[in-house]
C-alpha cells in the first residue's frame, strides 16, 4: 500500500519536472493511478464537454504540460499525487506506449505474444525506453510519426497488449501507486523513445472507415442519446465499465455510436474510468453490435 506522504508528492514532482525536461507531457496522478485533480464540472447539469478550454486545471490528461511552472502549479493543486501520467500522441515524441500485462492465472503471456507479432509481420522490437510496472508487466515507449494518429486499444494486438496512442497516458516512472513503484528496467534510463517501426504502427492503426454523408439527427436520438450519457454518469465504483459498455451498445445498435463516443467518454472519465479504459469499453461495443452481411 503506498504511504502518501510529503516526501512521496515531493518525489512525484521531480520526477514529473525530470519527465518535462525531456519534452513529455505531464500531470499528477493520484495513489489509484487516476488523475489527482477533480473535474471543475463535476457537478454541472447538463454534463459540459470540456478539455482544458475553460482554463481551470481537473481535466485529467488534457492538462499534461512541459511547462515547469505550469507543472509545479498542478502539483501544487494536488498535494496528494503519488505519481504523474505521460500523455500519449504529443509532440515532439508522439509517444506510443505498448502495454504488456502479465497474469500467469489466466495463461496470458503478452511479451510472446508481441514477438510472435513481431515474426509474423517481419518486424523488430527496437530497444528502448521500458518501465516495470508493480504487477510485473512491462510498458514499452515509441515514438510515433507526425502523420498518424495511434488510437487506444485494449486487447485488439492480443490478450494482454493494451495501447496507449492518441488522448492516452503512461503512469510516469518513479510514480508510487496503491500496488508498488513504477520504474525504469535497468539499461533503458539513457535511452529515447525508438521510433515505432512501420509494420507494428499499421497493425496499431485501425482501417480507415468509409465516408458516410452526414446526416441530421433526429429529435429522438438526441433525446436517446442524453439519457444515455445520463446513465453512465450516475455510475457507482463497480458498475462504471458494465454501465458505459452497455450505454454504448445501445447507442451503436441505434446508429448514433460514433455521433455519443465522446460524450460517453467524458461521462465515463467524470465517474472515475481513464479515457483509455472509456475508449476500449466504447471500441468493444462497436465491434460487438457492428452489422456482419448474412449468408450468400
Amino acid at each position: 500500500m503506498a504511504i502518501i506522504d510529503r516526501q512521496t508528492a515531493t518525489l512525484a514532482l521531480s520526477h514529473a519536472l525530470s519527465a518535462a525536461e525531456r519534452g513529455l507531457p505531464v500531470f499528477p496522478l493520484s495513489a489509484t493511478k487516476l488523475p489527482a485533480l477533480r473535474s471543475p464540472h463535476r457537478d454541472e447539469n447538463p454534463p459540459v464537454r470540456c478539455r482544458g478550454a475553460c482554463g481551470l486545471p481537473g481535466h485529467g490528461v488534457h492538462d499534461a504540460t512541459t511547462d515547469p511552472a505550469a507543472v509545479r502549479a498542478l502539483f501544487a493543486a494536488a498535494p496528494r499525487a503519488t505519481g504523474y501520467g505521460i500523455a500519449c500522441g504529443r509532440p515532439p515524441h508522439r509517444l506510443i506506449g505498448i502495454d504488456l500485462d502479465v497474469d500467469p492465472a489466466y495463461g496470458t503471456n503478452s511479451a510472446a505474444a508481441l514477438q510472435q507479432l513481431a515474426f509474423q509481420h517481419l518486424f523488430t522490437i527496437p530497444e528502448t525506453v521500458t518501465v516495470l510496472t508493480p504487477s510485473g508487466g512491462r510498458h514499452l515507449w515509441l515514438r510515433g510519426p507526425s502523420d498518424v494518429s495511434v488510437p487506444n486499444s485494449a486487447g485488439r494486438l492480443a490478450p494482454g497488449i493494451d495501447v496507449r496512442g492518441a488522448g492516452g497516458y503512461l503512469v510516469g516512472p518513479g510514480s508510487v501507486t496503491t500496488h508498488g513503484r513504477y520504474r525504469l528496467a535497468t539499461g533503458t534510463a539513457h535511452l529515447s523513445p525508438a521510433p515505432c517501426p512501420r509494420a507494428l504502427l499499421r497493425l496499431l492503426t485501425p482501417p480507415t472507415r468509409p465516408h458516410r454523408p452526414a446526416t441530421r439527427a433526429r429529435p429522438s436520438s438526441i433525446r436517446q442519446g442524453q439519457g444515455l450519457v445520463q446513465f453512465v454518469l450516475a455510475a457507482h465504483e463497480g458498475q462504471r465499465n458494465t454501465r458505459l459498455f452497455w450505454a454504448a451498445c445501445r447507442a451503436y445498435e441505434h446508429g448514433f455510436g460514433d455521433a455519443l463516443a465522446d460524450a460517453l467518454t467524458d461521462a465515463a472519465v467524470r465517474t472515475g474510468l481513464t479515457e483509455h479504459e472509456a475508449r476500449a469499453a466504447i471500441a468493444s461495443a462497436a465491434r460487438l453490435t457492428v452489422r456482419r452481411p448474412g449468408p450468400s
